[in-house]
């Protein structure tokens, strides 16, 4: 154990540029995992239109989210495999099953198809990348792990923002197959990229295996993973609905329906950015814990929300807030695991758990909005979930450092 600690601590630096070019290439890894997961409300309000007679709201976001519930859910296999040096495996693997899986989603026309492609495909290949873009950062930081995990998670708001615009602007011009394929090109690219400047650091890698269950004596660990079980049931619902909500109300015009996700994806970026500075001052739980009980009181104030102003700052708070949420787990999640050659596995648990409220989170919101197309039950739920999701990162704190609360962690 010794050696192990004393290998990690000797790579790690703050500096540099093979430190911050990590940070560059995990940018494009969040931009072509997250950043695609953020995407998916406008091929939801696309689905709808186009599929709506046929299909409904909650059955059309399964795609999505079993795209979210393989990105996380594969950690449990990403996880031990980065642990054992196969970053490289990783990464090359990711970016041929996202390129390939949004060019067949250019060639779709039934909605078995778009589940093979889309939802299977590129959920795996972002569920390749989602483990080593956070945890390659621990190997080259750590006092300022925090800003270089924000920075680099703000790449999955650049996604969110530049995929679903230029679907917008491509689409009605040049068709859904087109369209997708510059996607693919687009994600092509930046995968490169992020594999041309990206080095894995050799350290002592003793073999783990998929599941340490040890990990859960740790009760700090486990509330963790409870409180962002629920955060990520209640995160999903905003996301894919919001488009749908304003142009069905008619308090927006479609254009600009179909802008507000990228909006809350572009707020998201500051959301990211900020809390990874402040979380070496604050503490990244602590951060955690405001994001969410703050992402609460937006949630909930989407019930009153009936004008176009009203429903464009909701995008902004929603985005703004929310960004906490995609930023800080990773690390806080590194300041509570006692040894980081143990990060990778402690991460890819993490995943997984949440990984199934990912998966059924979308799906009970839209089960939820149902066929009266009343917003209510939905936005109750999405605001209760994250208050919870608070309350019990609120636990995990007591039980870490006890009811001390000016205590950094």
């Amino acid at each position: 154990m010794e050696n192990e600690n004393t290998t990690v601590s000797h790579v790690l630096s703050n500096s540099g540029l093979q430190a911050w070019l990590q940070v560059a290439g995990s940018f494009f890894l969040f931009f072509n995992s997250w950043g695609i997961i953020n995407t998916f409300g406008v091929f939801q309000t696309y689905y709808e239109l186009t599929f709506g007679h046929t299909l409904s709201p909650s059955s059309i976001s399964w795609i999505g989210s079993i795209q979210s519930f393989l990105l996380m859910f594969l950690g449990i296999i990403a996880g031990p495999l980065y642990d054992a040096g196969h970053f490289y495996m990783l990464i090359v693997a990711g970016t041929f099953l996202v390129v390939f899986g949004f060019m067949m989603t250019s060639l779709c026309s039934e909605y078995w198809q778009i589940m093979l492609a889309q939802a299977l495909c590129i959920g795996i290949g972002t569920g390749c990348f989602n483990v080593p873009s956070i945890a390659i950062l621990s190997q080259y930081f750590s006092t300022r792990r925090g800003l270089a995990i924000g920075l680099a998670a703000s790449g999955s708001s650049f996604g969110g923002v530049v995929y679903p615009v230029l679907f917008r602007h491509f689409q009605p011009k040049i068709g859904f197959g087109w369209t997708t394929r510059i996607l693919a090109v687009i994600s092509l690219a930046t995968c490169l990229f992020s594999l041309s400047v990206m080095r894995i650091r050799p350290a002592v890698r003793p073999r783990r295996p998929l599941v340490e269950l040890a990990a859960f004596r740790e009760i700090p660990y486990t509330l963790f993973c409870v409180a962002m079980f629920f955060g990520n049931i209640g995160f999903f619902g905003p996301l894919f609905y919001v488009q749908t909500y304003a142009i069905q109300t008619k308090i927006a015009s479609e254009n600009l329906s179909f802008y507000l996700l990228p909006l809350v994806n572009a707020a998201s970026v500051p959301g990211r950015i900020v809390p990874g500075f402040l979380a070496g001052i604050v503490g990244p739980l602590n951060l955690l814990l405001s994001a969410a009980t703050l992402t609460g009181v937006v949630a909930l104030s989407w019930i009153g929300i009936h004008n176009t102003a009203g429903i464009v700052l909701f995008s902004l708070s929603y985005g703004f807030c929310t960004g906490g949420l995609v930023s800080l787990p990773a690390t806080t999640l590194s300041s509570l695991t006692p040894d980081l050659t143990r990060l990778g596995t402690w991460i890819g648990m993490y995943s997984m758990i949440c990984s199934i409220a990912s998966l059924v989170g979308a799906p009970l919101s839209g089960a939820l909005l149902g066929e009266s197309q009343s917003y209510l039950g939905l936005q109750l739920f999405s605001g209760a979930t994250m208050f919870l999701t608070g309350v019990l990162l609120l636990a995990t704190r007591i039980s870490k450092e006890g009811p001390k609360m000016r205590v950094k962690i």
